[in-house]
Parts: C-alpha cells; sequence; structure tokens
C-alpha cells in the first residue's frame, strides 16, 4: 500500500513537472486568442467576433458562432479564472475518460482500481496532446468526453437521445461532425437525425443570437485558413500538413484530396464491418478525423487516445502475434510523449524531414490500420458500464 501511494506520488509530481514545462512554453495562447475575442465582442465597440486578431499575430476566433455563445462567460471572468476553469476542466475530463475506456483493462489487473487508474490518469496527462490542449487552453478533451460520452453510453446502448452530444460537440468545433459520417455509414439513421438535428438548432440558435456573425463565419471566416496558421508547420499532423511540407504545391490540393478520400475508403470498409463495435468505431472514427482535417494541430491528436486504449487493451493479456497492438501503442505513445517530432522542427531537408517531422501522422496511419476492431478480444470494452464495476 505504501509503495504504490509512493509511485503514485512520484508520477504525479513528474506530471506536474511536464505540464509546467509545456506550459512555460505555450503560455496559454489559445485561451488568450479566445478571450481576447470574447472581451472583444460582448465588451467592445460593437466589433463582431471574428474582426479580433491578437495583437502581431494572424490568429483569431475560428469556431462556430454557437462556440461563442458557449464561452460568453469570459466576457464577465478575469483571464486568471479562465485559466484555472480550463486546466480544472481537462484535467477531470481526461480522468473522466480514462475512467471510461480504461476500466476494463483495469479490472483485469489485480491492481487496487485507485492505484491502476491514478496511473492511467498520469500516464495520460503527460502524453503530449493533451499537456499541449492543457498548457495552450484548449477544449478538445471537451469535445471528445462530450463524443465518447455520447458513443458509450448513447449510441452503444440505444438511447433515444443517442447523437445529442455529437452534435453539440459538432456545433462548438466543425470536426467532431466526422463521428456524424459515423452514424450514417453504419447505418444508425436516428442517431445520425438527433446529432445533424442537435448540431443545425444550436447553429440556428447562434444564428438567431448573431446573425451578422454567423453569416461571417460562413462566408469568409471558415474558408479562411490564415486564421489558424501555416498549413506546413510542424505541428500540422494531418495528411494535408504532411502534403504541406513536400515540395508539390502545383499538385497539393489534388494529392490531398485523392489521399483523403482513399483514407475514408479504408475507414468506411473497417467499421462497416464491425459495425457493433462502437468503442472501436469511436477509435478509429477519432483517428480519421486527426488524418483528413486540413489542420490538425498536435493538440488535437487528444482524438487518438480511444484507439491507444483499445490496443493495450487488447493486447495486454494476449500471448505472441496478439501482443502487437500493445507495442504499436506503447511505440505510438513514447514518441508521442517525447518530443521527438519537434528536432525537426527547423526543418532539415528530406529524407530526415520526411521521415521525422511526420511522426504522428505515421503512427496515425498504423493505428488506422492496425487497431484491433470487431474482435473477440477487442470485444472486451464492448459494454461501457462495466467500467464502472
Amino acid at each position: 500500500m505504501r509503495l504504490k501511494v509512493l509511485i503514485l506520488s512520484l508520477l504525479g509530481l513528474v506530471t506536474l513537472v511536464i505540464n509546467y514545462l509545456a506550459e512555460t512554453r505555450n503560455g496559454y495562447f489559445d485561451s488568450k486568442v479566445y478571450y481576447g475575442a470574447i472581451q472583444y465582442w460582448f465588451n467592445g465597440d460593437g466589433g463582431m467576433v471574428y474582426d479580433w486578431l491578437r495583437p502581431d499575430t494572424p490568429y483569431g476566433f475560428t469556431y462556430p458562432p454557437f462556440a461563442g455563445l458557449v464561452m460568453s462567460p469570459m466576457s464577465v471572468l478575469p483571464f486568471g479564472a479562465v485559466v484555472v476553469t480550463a486546466v480544472i476542466a481537462t484535467v477531470l475530463t481526461t480522468a473522466l475518460l480514462m475512467y471510461w475506456l480504461a476500466g476494463p483493462l483495469i479490472a483485469r489487473m489485480g491492481q487496487p482500481r485507485w492505484f491502476a487508474l491514478g496511473v492511467a490518469i498520469c500516464l495520460a496527462l503527460s502524453f503530449e496532446p493533451v499537456r499541449e490542449t492543457i498548457t495552450f487552453g484548449q477544449v478538445n478533451t471537451l469535445l471528445l468526453t462530450l463524443v465518447a460520452g455520447d458513443m458509450l453510453f448513447g449510441v452503444a446502448k440505444g438511447r433515444r437521445w443517442a447523437g445529442v452530444g455529437i452534435g453539440l460537440a459538432t456545433a462548438i468545433k466543425l470536426t467532431p461532425g466526422i463521428f456524424i459520417v459515423y452514424l450514417l455509414v453504419t447505418r444508425r439513421w436516428r442517431d445520425a437525425a438527433t446529432a445533424a438535428g442537435t448540431a443545425a438548432g444550436a447553429t440556428l440558435v447562434a444564428g438567431a443570437v448573431f446573425p451578422d456573425e454567423t453569416r461571417e463565419f460562413w462566408t469568409s471566416a471558415l474558408w479562411d485558413t490564415n486564421r489558424v496558421g501555416v498549413l506546413s508547420f510542424l505541428s500540422n499532423q494531418s495528411e494535408r500538413g504532411f502534403l504541406a511540407r513536400l515540395p508539390i504545391d502545383r499538385v497539393e490540393s489534388k494529392v490531398w484530396l485523392a489521399c483523403v478520400l482513399l483514407t475514408l475508403a479504408f475507414w468506411a470498409w473497417r467499421i462497416v464491418r464491425a459495425r457493433e463495435d462502437v468503442i472501436g468505431g469511436l477509435a478509429l472514427t477519432g483517428i480519421v478525423g486527426c488524418l483528413i482535417s486540413p489542420v490538425t494541430w498536435i493538440h488535437h491528436c487528444v482524438w487518438l487516445i480511444p484507439a491507444l486504449v483499445r490496443c493495450v487493451d487488447t493486447g495486454w493479456s494476449a500471448v505472441g502475434r496478439e501482443r502487437r497492438p500493445l507495442y504499436l501503442a506503447g511505440a505510438a505513445y513514447v514518441v508521442m510523449t517525447s518530443r521527438l517530432t519537434w528536432l525537426w522542427e527547423k526543418r532539415p531537408r528530406p529524407p530526415l524531414e520526411l521521415i521525422g517531422g511526420n511522426l504522428y501522422v505515421y503512427f496515425s496511419l498504423a493505428l488506422l490500420i492496425w487497431t484491433p476492431i470487431g474482435t473477440r478480444r477487442s470485444s472486451v470494452v464492448k459494454e461501457p458500464d462495466r467500467v464502472v464495476a
């Protein structure tokens, strides 16, 4: 008991130090953008939220107006309170995700649950996309929790409200809309209609309250890629980012479209063959969303967490070649926590940059191909209510 408390305390301290060092680099940059835009919008001289850019940068508010409505409390809160709230929310949602996703594995490990869950939470908080989410002041784990909760306790159980969480997440930030596509591909028509209806309803509410901002977002701000940064920047670990770092400017957009179509086709083939494996669907859809998005900053890669947990879960008690998912997850976690990719930030010439500057892309593709889904062994995480046993 004392040894376990000591180990967990040391691991917690290491996690705290890792996140502190990340904060010295990132300084809650994205929260400052959100805060400045919301302050300008609600407390300024009547300008639109999309007019505001952080001084001396091209960065501004990039989310739909409904997200601005959700963030409106920032207009009356001091920035320090916003940061504290964001950090606490990210830590709590990360812990909840580990409780949901790693619960079946923890139950089989033979360790005290408080200890195994504590270790899992510390490992998750040290994972670079999560610590970047914390120290940039991002909303990624909140959206992942909305979607995962909907998939685990709504879609998987056939609840009438299934799709609401996916719809709300999509209304806040468009990229979770890939899960509506998942519901359509797996022929969950009612859930897809609920998700699409929720997203549309939330968008219409925001449109009624902020008609000018809604028009500006859908006709201009959404299509202005300069607002989110340079596509070729190393932190963009999507297929588009990979291609943008290659000397193929003239055909880049066409090659990207072909890659997106091929990636979606392979994803759809895998999930259709295992339609009933909802957690596997959550894992693969999170991966494909990261790959096909034009911009997937490293902190967006929290969507890979369900796939990593699935690989560990299916490989933990396996033997021989069946342990390969465990090795894949271990390698992916180590690389994605080590900041190894950033060694290529200064863009050395290929092939070094081609290899080292796209490590997240390569591991995302590997996870899309080899994350177990629909197998007898992977079905141990099919019933999410066992997590709370």
